[in-house]
């Protein structure tokens, strides 16, 4: 990899969004067949990139880099711990963003970092989320093109893939990579056909060891087979992908795993001389086991037994690092075992324990390992159970949540509609760990000119543009919600009056600023309170209300606020004072209120 260790890029602030995605890609090719120091620079080079695209700001490209940077640390030894905190935040951010298909391949790629730490029900319950996401994955986003919507799409689902290969759950991976593979089929490009047939040949590589280990030999080398038959299907989109490569060089003899597949398929002396020098090579994850098995093999066609042996007792001790593929560990030690001896049927003297009447040691093992690996398949189809019944769960969980949010959500604007503030604002009424809490009722002047002059679909406009306009103009913390009608209920937990005001001035500006066409010339008039102690929630908006009253009358397109005393300090309240419309209201040039806005 030539330049992914080279000075950082001059002008990296002046590249386009779409280079910055590119390059991104190139560098996670990369980093996953490269030393660790090499990985180490790669993954700087990442973060570089990922800190150019939290300063844009683009909540899409966000994402995708935070996802390129865990992903970087999960394929770098010794780095797994931390990709937790990005894809912590990358989890955070996709929420609050509603982007789903990168949420669900957060949780996916939480599913590797647990595998990582040999958590695995913890692994399956972080895929079964993200199956039930992508279940229902959305429609892509009208800027987003559809190729690269795919492309994303089949990432995820191949991070899915990952771990339930390594679970050895082969029936569920299988249903995912054909998905990830018809997310792509139209639209895919070399790299993305060569990924997905390299990953197909590892499944097929760790099923067919793992029917072995249950006696379906026949089943096995029909997976060994097919694996071989992918293999040599990979050779033409290979020169064209992004894998780091020799060129001029074959697949079979640059990957492991493909010239493993060969291997497997027809053992012979052959092979050796191709996978003892890759066995050497820095590779995929996981594929160095499945190198050394088909290598053991194809020494053991050759009558060179013993140097198998010492070759599957190396690759045992490096195994022994790696907790993410626990059945892979158990290919190399029945492998070895195999070689050993260990499994055997027949004595000292070549007869077989039937033919010489007696139970020998070897017999006993081989029972007992037979009955083992039987239980612990019947293991696997318990885990593909659980599997499911989560999935299942996860999608009702959030068809309920779905519901839920639509019953408090104004359909119209999508801000919390009356009933989800009432809940809110009795919340806040009873708790003093929002103090000081400000809240203003917001009414639109001249809405009714444009529903009586254009349409109600132009009013529904005008609310949804207003609506929006408020909602970025005041803080992170702040609750906008639609009250009713053109009226708009704003809470702002934490502002005193002064910070309050300072806040809907900046909305009041700002709706008076749109454009024209948008707006219809629409205003704002704010009657903004302060919640006193042991005032309830109908009482402050009463007050609210009435301030609200005293800015219309004063010509709109301004805040009218309470009590000259009333700063936001929850003070004895005061003698009740009569009529609604008896409150004393201060007009507030929202131009004129001083105050810096926390």
């Amino acid at each position: 990899m030539d330049d992914a260790a080279g000075e950082r890029h001059p002008a990296l602030g002046d590249m386009s969004d779409a280079w910055v995605l590119g390059r991104a890609r190139e560098l996670i090719a990369a980093v996953q067949r490269t030393d660790p120091a090499e990985q180490r620079r790669v993954t700087a080079l990442l973060d570089e990139l990922l800190e150019e695209t939290r300063r844009r700001g683009e909540p899409m490209l966000v994402a995708q880099l935070l996802r390129a940077s865990g992903l970087a640390r999960l394929v770098t030894r010794g780095a797994a711990t931390e990709a937790e905190p990005l894809l912590d935040e990358m989890l955070t951010h996709t929420r609050r963003h509603g982007l789903a298909l990168l949420r669900a391949d957060a949780h996916a790629l939480r599913g590797r970092l647990l595998m990582l730490n040999e958590q695995d029900d913890a692994a399956l319950t972080e895929i079964a989320r993200a199956l039930a996401l992508l279940d229902d994955v959305p429609a892509p986003e009208v800027h987003f093109g559809r190729r690269a919507w795919d492309r994303m799409l089949s990432s995820a689902l191949n991070d899915c893939w990952i771990v339930l290969n390594q679970l050895g759950v082969y029936e569920a991976a299988e249903e995912v990579i054909s998905r990830a593979h018809q997310a792509i089929r139209d639209s895919a490009g070399p790299h993305e056909i060569t990924l997905q047939l390299m990953n197909r040949v590892k499944m097929l590589l760790g099923w067919g060891l793992r029917l072995e280990r249950v006696g379906r030999t026949e089943e096995a080398g029909e997976k060994f087979r097919t694996a071989a038959s992918i293999a040599i299907a990979v050779e033409a989109p290979f020169t064209e992908s992004l894998f780091p490569r020799r060129p001029d060089v074959p697949a079979v003899d640059q990957v492991g795993m493909l010239a493993a597949s060969l291997a497997l398929a027809a053992p012979a002396a052959a092979h050796i001389d191709r996978l003892r020098r890759l066995a050497r090579e820095q590779g995929y994850p996981h594929e160095k086991s499945l190198v050394t098995i088909a290598l053991a093999r194809c020494l053991a066609a050759d009558g060179r037994t013993d140097e198998a042996i010492g070759t599957l007792l190396e690759a045992r001790r490096t195994a022994a690092e790696d907790a993410s593929q626990p059945s892979m560990r158990l290919n190399l030690l029945r492998e070895l075992t195999v070689l050993s001896g260990g499994l055997g049927d027949t004595d000292a003297g070549g007869k077989t324990d039937a033919e010489s009447g007696e139970t020998s040691a070897p017999s006993l093992l081989a029972e007992y390992a037979a009955e083992l690996e039987a239980e612990l398949w019947s293991l696997r189809e318990s885990q593909i159970a659980t599997l499911n019944t989560r999935r299942e769960h996860e999608r009702l969980s959030a068809e309920h949540g779905a519901i839920t949010q639509q019953a408090m959500q104004d359909p119209l604007t999508g801000l919390p509609n009356r009933r989800a503030l009432d809940e809110r604002l009795r919340t806040l009424a009873t708790s003093t760990e929002s103090d000081p809490l400000s809240v203003a009722l917001v009414d639109l002047d001249g809405f009714k000119d444009v529903n009586d002059q254009h349409s109600h679909a132009e009013g529904d406009a005008v609310l949804r543009v207003v609506a929006s306009t408020l909602r970025d103009a005041l803080r992170g913390d702040d609750i906008v919600a639609r009250y009713g009608g053109d009226e708009f209920i704003v809470l702002l937990p934490g502002a005193a009056k002064p910070a309050a005001t300072q806040a809907l001035t900046r909305a009041v500006k700002a709706v008076a600023s749109l454009p024209r066409h948008l707006s219809h010339g629409v205003t704002l008039s704010v009657g903004l309170v302060c919640l006193r102690a042991q005032e309830s929630a109908e009482e402050v908006l009463s007050r609210a209300d009435a301030a609200m009253y005293q800015a219309k009358r004063r010509g709109g397109n301004q805040i009218a606020s309470g009590l000259a005393g009333d700063d936001g300090v929850r003070q004895p309240r005061p003698e009740p004072v009569g009529e609604r419309g008896a409150t004393h209201s201060q007009g507030t040039d929202p131009t004129a209120e001083a105050g810096a806005h926390p």
